[in-house]
């Protein structure tokens, strides 16, 4: 029997990164992975569909050349092989770093299914069926999540896919169906246009990205609309079956439109990868959707035993897992660490982006709270016109006694990575007069976080001066 400190079962973006950080801790760690290290975050998630999207973004860039001023010898067109082949030399990178960190921090990766058999044992069954059991002080389960079908839409692999499949498409679909507004229903329905196929995306809620604040979700759904990707909400599905037209799919709303398309792409949400794990033996509690219900400590009813990630539900981003698995290993190791999801920043990276953190406007209206909201388009700053990236605004919310920050909403150039501005500001309580204040370079997109927040007082140098003021 082999002894650790602590025990991972889930090599992801939990998993990899608790490990890593108890290793730097001095903890003896093992990892248990059945498949690549990397989760689906690196394998089949975040990085390979970022890697498109960046493909699809240079498409874009030379297909608007001569709005530049350039003149290139041919029309831009997608090579989906190549996109696809450097899609995988980037995820193929990636795995080997986590590799060499596990070699580097002297972390033992067993590859096999995890199950527990105790609180502090844990089994490995290998490819062979050979097994091996592990004692160890802490137990962090980081079992990730993954793809969640849909009654109606039995997955096939062959024209009802989820997002797994389409990184392996053969070639580009004529028309397809996106089922699902939500981050990654909207990332591959502008990745999929961009590629030159004919998309609609339906989407049960009034709103594409849902969760985010409406006035982001209303400039997104005006984007997707100049895309010229269709989009109808709030509709479902009633049914879709083969067409007798050369083998289409007919699919029917319920709002009365039909559409016929080669591929259907579901994107409704993740299912939680806690079967097969022995958390019923153990008798360690789940949510009603499956999750594993864990504490502030990230600790679960059983002691000795955490959870980490998308397994523990809520807000399903790969950041929010390693901060939580960094949480359950310092705890696990007998410090103290807590997370503050309030701050945690979210990035949808669709054309325009899409970055926000904090409260939404219709949760602050919930709350009973009295606020400000200062909004500054991007069209206003000279970096977003001599980029030629003139969509979409930043939205700011505070309260409207004490001034301080409730809420940072952008989609525009670079959302997703001017919003962690706007994160370090609401962590630290900073109010709009701090944000206002702070003397930002010029030209550059993050001016635009500056005067959002001096317009929530009506301060904001490059906006118009309203008639009533």
């Amino acid at each position: 029997m082999q002894k650790y400190d602590l025990v991972f079962i889930g090599a992801g973006p939990a998993g990899y990164v608790g490990a890593i950080h108890a290793a730097k801790a001095g903890a003896r760690v093992a990892v248990i992975e059945k498949d690549e290290v990397g989760g689906t975050c690196l394998q089949r998630g975040c990085i390979p569909t970022k890697t498109l999207v960046a493909s699809t973004a240079a498409l874009r860039t030379c297909r608007e050349a001569a709005a530049f001023g350039l003149i290139l010898p041919e029309p831009a067109r997608p090579d989906l092989a190549a996109m696809l082949a450097r899609k995988d030399k980037v995820v193929g990178i990636l795995t080997k770093g986590i590799l060499n960190l596990f070699k580097t921090n002297k972390i033992v990766l067993l590859r096999g299914q995890g199950k527990l058999l105790a609180p502090d044992l844990v089994e490995v069954k290998r490819a062979d069926q050979s097994e091996l059991t592990l004692q160890a002080k802490g137990i962090i389960l980081a079992p990730g999540s993954r793809s969640k079908a849909l009654p109606a839409l039995p997955i096939n692999g062959s024209n009802i896919l989820t997002s797994d499949h389409l990184l392996n498409l053969s070639e580009i679909p004529a028309r397809v169906l996106v089922v699902g507004a939500g981050a990654i229903g909207c990332e591959w329905a502008f990745i999929l246009k961009e590629l030159g196929s004919e998309v609609t995306v339906v989407e049960m809620l009034p709103r594409p990205v849902p969760y985010e604040d409406e006035d982001i979700s209303a400039l997104l759904a005006r984007e997707m609309r100049k895309a010229n990707i269709r989009l109808s909400c709030p509709d479902r599905i009633l049914s879709i079956g083969e067409d007798n037209l050369g083998g289409e799919l007919m699919a029917r709303m319920a709002s009365g439109f039909e559409v016929r398309v080669d591929k259907v792409l579901v994107s409704v949400g993740r299912a939680f990868n806690t079967e097969g794990l022995g958390l019923e033996e153990l008798g360690i509690k789940l949510n009603a959707d499956g999750s594993i219900v864990v504490n502030e400590k990230m600790e679960t009813n059983v002691a000795g035993i955490y959870a980490a990630g998308d397994a523990t539900g809520g807000i399903l981003l790969a950041h929010k897992a390693s901060a939580e698995a960094v949480a359950a290993a310092t705890n696990a190791l007998g410090g103290e660490a807590r997370i503050d999801y309030s701050v945690i920043p979210s990035a949808t990276f669709t054309f325009p982006e899409i970055g926000s953190v904090g409260l939404r406007e219709h949760e602050v209206k919930q709350k009973g709270i009295a606020y400000r909201v200062g909004k500054f388009p991007f069209r206003g700053l000279g970096k977003a016109q001599a980029l030629g990236e003139i969509a979409g605004e930043v939205k700011v919310i505070v309260h409207a006694q004490t001034d301080r920050l409730l809420g940072v909403h952008i989609i525009g150039p670079a959302a997703t990575e001017l919003i962690h501005q706007a994160a370090l500001a609401l962590r630290h309580g900073l109010t709009a007069a701090d944000l206002a204040s702070f003397v930002h370079a010029h030209p550059t997109l993050s001016e635009a976080l500056m005067e959002a927040a001096a317009a929530t007082t009506g301060q904001a140098i490059h906006l118009p001066r309203q008639k009533d003021a």
